[in-house]
């Protein structure tokens, strides 16, 4: 499954470009997350029910998921260096929208512009960071996607500092972030055109093939998506409903519930760094396993907590949730290796949907029901994770060419 390591030691693995695109991943995330980070104030200043709420964040979303594994599958066949910072547009346009809506309707508009700028990054970025992994595939996709996650976390703390303080409008200040990202990835872009392209199609004439029939590995990618499914459900009622639950349950401030989102947002970061390499040593299937039915019994206990209890179990949620994604994406990448655009596609736009109808339907769920009824039975999502027995065993004697290849010091330039 892994590239022979005469191709691994000729391209090793290049850290800028990594860490590029893992900070313009954080900064990009930040600016998403400030959406879900101010429903308290929009749920207020246009006076919605949970569902409407749940709507911003399924349009939001929708928009992405749709989109990515076109523009993975376009990327597939005519690679778009230069398509990156024009994702980035595209967020900087939908955020500085986001501050000056006026209506409902508005909002909704400026969440499917961010959407768009999602749909184009996210595909790109992971076939990015494959391309610079010099053979540690999970490693790099870790990197990228703790970049996100840890964006993800920072945009409570920056709504509650700065949208809390000075009101909606001062979200657009935040639009400054992606015009550094525009500037960061037009450097990616330039890198992508030189080097990774090269570095893709040598890949593409060493990688094996996995050794299942089609129907086999169609099977898989089913099971994978339903993972996902289980994993973003999940999440979507903590990132969405997680301060409104503690508001209402445990009767805090606002502010101390955006502080305990911000918690368990930087346990999920954290979560999503070790998950990748470890998959690198001792296989991607075992850490899917782990990450996604292990939380099953924190899970249950959740609803039952206090509020001390609740922190500490959204810790441990979170730790072992976020280690599944770059496990799950690397195994479908492994699948389909002459794929690689269309699968990191699907996947970062299935989770994406998963978590726009996941708010929506939970949205729904708690307006009917409650919040608190509506966490005990969410609590059961992980259980999904038994899935995972159905997957097939592809990296035998694989995960050892993977863990230690030779560093590549290739700068952007």
């Amino acid at each position: 499954m892994n590239k022979p390591a005469s191709v691994i030691a000729q391209h090793g693995t290049t850290f800028s470009v990594l860490f590029a695109i893992s900070f313009c991943h954080m900064l990009n995330d930040m600016m998403q997350s400030l959406i879900p980070s101010i429903y308290p104030s929009l749920k207020t200043m246009f006076h919605l029910s949970f569902a409407q709420v749940g709507l911003i964040t399924l349009v939001f979303q929708c928009t992405a998921s749709l989109l990515q594994p076109v523009v993975g599958f376009v990327s597939d066949k005519r690679p778009m260096p230069f398509s990156l910072p024009v994702g980035a547009a595209f967020t900087l346009v939908g955020i500085a929208g986001l501050g000056m809506a006026q209506s409902y309707g508005m909002v909704l508009l400026a969440a499917a512009i961010v959407g768009v700028g999602s749909s184009v990054f996210h595909p790109e970025s992971a076939r990015v960071a494959r391309m610079a992994s010099g053979g540690r595939h999970g490693l790099a996709q870790s990197l990228f996607q703790v970049g996100g996650n840890t964006g993800s976390a920072l945009g409570p703390i920056l709504a509650a500092a700065v949208v809390m303080t000075y009101g909606h409008k001062s979200i657009t200040w935040s639009a400054l972030f992606a015009l550094i990202s525009i500037v960061v990835l037009f450097y990616v872009g330039r890198w992508y055109k030189d080097h990774g392209i090269a570095r893709m199609k040598a890949a593409q004439k060493t990688w094996a093939e996995p050794g299942l029939s089609q129907r086999r590995i169609v099977f898989s990618i089913f099971i994978l998506l339903m993972l996902i499914f289980s994993k973003y459900f999940y999440l979507a009622s903590i990132t969405s409903y997680y301060t409104f639950y503690l508001i209402h349950h445990f009767h805090v401030s606002v502010q101390a519930a955006q502080i305990h989102l911000f918690v368990f947002l930087g346990a999920v970061a954290v979560g999503t760094f070790a998950g990748g390499p470890i998959g690198d040593r001792i296989g991607r299937k075992l850490v899917i396993w782990v990450s996604i039915l292990g939380i099953l019994p924190f899970t249950l206990m959740l609803p039952f907590a206090n509020l001390f209890w609740t922190s500490a179990l959204s810790v441990i949620i979170g730790l072992l949730l976020a280690s599944a994604f770059p496990a799950i994406v690397v195994f479908a990448q492994e699948l389909m290796p002459g794929r690689i655009g269309m699968v990191s596609g699907m996947f970062y736009g299935f989770s994406f949907g998963m978590g726009g109808i996941g708010a929506a339907m939970i949205g729904l769920f708690a307006d009917r029901w409650g919040i608190e009824y509506t966490y005990s039975v969410c609590s059961f999502l992980p259980a999904i994770g038994l899935l995972t027995a159905l997957l097939p065993n592809i990296e035998k004697g694989g995960k050892a060419i993977a863990a230690s290849p030779p560093v590549d010091e290739n700068s952007l330039t």
